[in-house]
């Protein structure tokens, strides 16, 4: 797992100068990103960084007040953009107890489109079984979703972004509350959207570990982007520091180097690393 070879082709996703305030205060501040089809990258940092606002902004939930975001040339809120991107919240996988839906049912709502129509000319059951057989849940598609482990309900809310056959999938924080066998599962799962299906993934996670392992690119994202390139590159914490002009790394806010909200009973979080934010 992760390795792919550069695309040559046009970037699905292009920010170019992009800065997002709240408050009057920078929350992101001139991020350029490029992703080509069938790339898997993994934005880290720490909280309070930037990661959801980035990917808000790629949405175009949140607008930037300068810069540009185009998804496959487009603006996010196009119409041409429509079914080319889906977005698993770290909130998707949890379903209330008293909503009674099968794994098929859920995948299904994926066909739906703003207005409430399933999309025209679909096989809306061919598209379902489709999606639930590329996350491996064939054999429980008629299992109600809260029967579910963690990691299958994980997979089953994945399923139905893919069934729109969207070709960019954008992930926030998906293996939280996962056990590792889960969590190394889903990462396969990923991978294999990539490689075998072309599929591009944008993903948030606090787990480095994980996409040193998995993605193909890693961004470190606080406020500016301080890292872009392979996962062998990463940076430590000192190297993130000196790259920000800071030379105390022992006084600033903490940022977990490896599996913040990521574990399982079985997941030992290493100690904290610490990075000083920059002065106002």
């Amino acid at each position: 797992m992760g390795d792919v070879a550069q695309s040559s082709s046009d970037p699905i996703l292009e920010v170019e100068n992009v800065t997002v305030r709240r408050n009057k205060t920078n929350v992101i501040r001139d991020v350029n990103l490029a992703i080509h089809p069938g790339e898997f990258v993994g934005v880290v940092g720490p909280n309070g960084g930037g990661k959801s606002t980035l990917m808000q902004t790629v949405l175009g939930i949140l607008r930037p007040v300068s810069g540009s975001v185009k998804i496959a040339g487009n603006s996010p809120n196009s119409r041409q953009v429509f079914g080319k991107m889906a977005w698993v919240s770290q909130a998707a996988a949890h379903i209330p107890k008293n909503i009674r839906l099968t794994v098929r049912e859920l995948v299904s709502l994926g066909l739906l489109n703003h207005n409430n129509w399933f999309i025209p000319g679909r096989s809306t059951s061919a598209q379902t079984d489709k999606a639930i057989a590329m996350v491996g849940l064939s054999h429980l598609a008629d299992r109600d979703v809260n029967n579910l482990s963690g990691g299958e309900r994980q997979r089953a809310v994945i399923a139905r972004a893919l069934a729109g056959e969207a070709e960019f999938l954008l992930l926030d924080e998906p293996m939280v509350g996962m056990d590792r066998a889960s969590r190394q599962s889903l990462l396969q799962l990923l991978d294999n959207f990539c490689h075998d299906h072309n599929k591009t993934i944008l993903m948030i996670s606090h787990d480095v570990a994980a996409m040193r392992q998995t993605a193909h690119r890693m961004v470190y994202l606080e406020e500016q982007i301080w890292f872009d390139g392979p996962p062998p590159n990463f940076p430590s914490v000192e190297e993130i520091a000196s790259l920000r002009g800071i030379q105390d790394v022992h006084g600033g806010h903490h940022y977990d180097h490896a599996a913040e909200h990521c574990g399982g009973a079985d997941h030992a979080t290493p100690p904290q690393v610490v990075v000083q934010k920059e002065a106002e």
